[in-house]
């Protein structure tokens, strides 16, 4: 029998259904390490499930979070607390309008996220390859607004939506799309 569980991670909250490979069922409140279609993740368990009938499906549940896996974190954690003073840091330096709101290190270690409000302004592209080069890590720059605002696509939190999970944003948007009139 398949141990389901509404799972919460990432930097904006995503909540989704996943599956444990291990058949554990945990508790509400453990710490677990995913895989979602960004990559490896920590994530937070919210309740076990029997059925997710309604939820998105995020993924799989590896295993709980192991002492080598916090230690990992707690290294991820620094390298994502640099990551975000230089790039606010070189943001102010290039003049450029916008307001970066937090970035996210993939427990992977190959995945920089970068959340910011405002227009994606000229010399973004220059400024992921030289994040990427620095951190050696795929870089994305993620527009949270515009994401909150038009969603992942047309038709965003409804059963036509094209493309819901792929925008950076998950199913967090697509459920505020459903409950809140464009």
């Amino acid at each position: 029998m398949m141990a389901r569980h509404l799972v919460r991670w990432g930097a904006p909250g995503f909540v989704a259904a996943f599956t444990a490979a291990d058949a554990v069922r945990y508790p509400r409140g453990s710490r677990v390490v995913l895989r979602t279609q960004r990559g490896l993740e920590i994530g937070e368990v919210l309740a076990p499930v029997d059925s997710d009938a309604g939820a998105p499906r995020g993924g799989e549940i590896l295993r709980g979070m192991t002492a080598q896996d916090e230690l990992l974190q707690t290294r991820l954690r620094k390298n994502r607390d640099d990551a975000l003073e230089a790039c606010t840091r070189k943001i102010s330096e290039l003049g450029l309008d916008a307001a970066l709101l937090d970035v996210e290190h993939l427990f992977d270690g190959r995945s920089l996220v970068f959340y910011f409000l405002g227009d994606e302004p000229a010399g973004w592209d220059t400024l992921t390859q030289e994040f990427a080069e620095t951190y050696d890590a795929q870089v994305q720059f993620r527009a949270f607004s515009d994401a909150v605002e038009v969603g992942c696509g047309p038709n965003c939190g409804t059963e036509d939506a094209a493309g819901c999970g792929d925008c950076g944003t998950g199913c967090a948007v697509a459920q505020f799309c459903s409950t809140h009139k464009h």
